[in-house]
């Protein structure tokens, strides 16, 4: 495990997405108060400072919420740098979308010398299903498949996608790299048998004692099925065709159905999951090992194995051609559409009979039953 960082120090975790972020930042905010009394003091009062954090990358943020402004990212400089003696934790995976200026900034503004960049990585295998489905609860339309082939092909055929921006992880250590030098970044690559090793690892960043920072209790942190992401993709189509605008789908959508289907839907034993065909595997093993290779040269602290990057997990890939019509479970449609009236129901602004509701579930609702039927329900 990594020597303490000296007293006083600024732990800046910079993510990227889909590597233990949720589960450590549930952690460090679940246990806020009995860190403080180890010293160390979990920045924001929410379980990340997203919107602090978008405000310097100047990245759009999720579809339909709350906008970025200087004052979110002012309150958190302020409250880093009015914290004496106590080592300071910033954990937001918005930060890898900050460019190098962007980057230094930061830097600069949490405490220049104080500041100690953290990056969690894992096999890019394992993040691209995970990604691409947060991109649907976002609104992207394209399936899977389409997804994979834009983003692999060399070059990507979306410019500079934020995928690539994020998650060419050779190239997003050396860019935090040339801000803070290599003494200044650790990072740390998840073990997939040991999910517990990156928080000890944390623990030890900090000079905490064992088991300090403790998960959260009864959280399950799963993706959703590849019947659940069809229904909102569906969804983001039919919100696409009818002009919809991002407010109500953040309501609807995402605040809606996809964290119903998330929180209170339970996948029947053996329902699908989204699976990855083998060529986009091969090509991700490749790119993790090249990735694996620019971050030795950096020479920045490293924990973990950082081969693990190429690897691909077992039974993930599917050399089967993409389904035209991938099934969508009966449960998954009905508890999308109860989480659409739900989310209506609790909105204030605009009123909930101003929504076009009954517009969203009869249009979304037809294509999930007639896919149903022709599945034999």
């Amino acid at each position: 495990m990594p020597a303490p960082l000296p007293a006083g120090s600024v732990l800046l975790h910079i993510g990227p997405h889909k590597t233990g972020t949720t589960t450590l930042q549930g952690a460090f905010h679940v246990n806020r108060e009995s860190l403080e009394g180890l010293g160390v003091h979990y920045a924001g009062r929410d379980r990340q400072p997203m919107l602090a954090a978008l405000a310097m990358s100047g990245r759009p943020g999720r579809r339909g919420d709350a906008e970025a402004t200087p004052e979110h990212w002012a309150a958190l400089v302020d409250e880093v740098q009015s914290t004496t003696g106590a080592r300071v934790v910033v954990s937001s995976e918005f930060f890898a979308d900050a460019s190098d200026e962007a980057a230094a900034e930061v830097v600069r503004q949490l405490g220049g010398d104080r500041v100690h960049v953290v990056v969690t990585l894992r096999a890019l295998a394992r993040i691209m299903p995970s990604q691409w489905q947060q991109y649907v609860q976002n609104g992207v339309r394209r399936p899977y498949d389409e997804w994979l082939e834009r983003i692999l092909a060399d070059p990507p055929l979306d410019p500079r996608p934020r995928f690539w921006f994020r998650h060419a992880h050779g190239e997003l250590v050396e860019r935090w790299t040339r801000v803070v030098g290599a003494e200044n970044l650790t990072v740390i690559v998840l073990d997939e048998s040991d999910r517990a090793m990156f928080l000890r690892a944390f623990e030890a960043l900090l000079d905490l004692p064992p088991e300090s920072v403790v998960p959260e209790a009864d959280v399950v942190n799963r993706s959703l099925t590849a019947g659940e992401v069809e229904v909102v993709r569906l969804l983001n189509e039919e919100f696409q065709r009818r002009e919809w605008g991002d407010d109500l789908y953040g309501r609807v959508v995402r605040d809606g159905v996809a964290k119903r289907l998330l929180a209170e839907r339970v996948p029947a034993a053996g329902e699908p999951a989204i699976t990855t065909p083998r060529w986009a595997l091969e090509r991700a093993a490749v790119l993790g090992a090249l990735a694996a290779e620019q971050i030795r040269a950096a020479g920045v602290r490293v924990v973990g194995d950082l081969g693990t990057l190429s690897s691909v997990p077992s039974g993930s890939a599917d050399d089967s051609p993409p389904a035209d019509d991938p099934p969508l479970p009966a449960s998954a449609a009905a508890s999308a559409i109860v989480g659409a009236i739900v989310a209506a129901q609790k909105t204030v602004s605009p009123p909930a009979e101003a929504i076009p509701l009954p517009a969203v579930v009869p249009a979304a609702g037809a294509r999930w039953l007639r896919r149903l039927t022709r599945a034999g329900r």
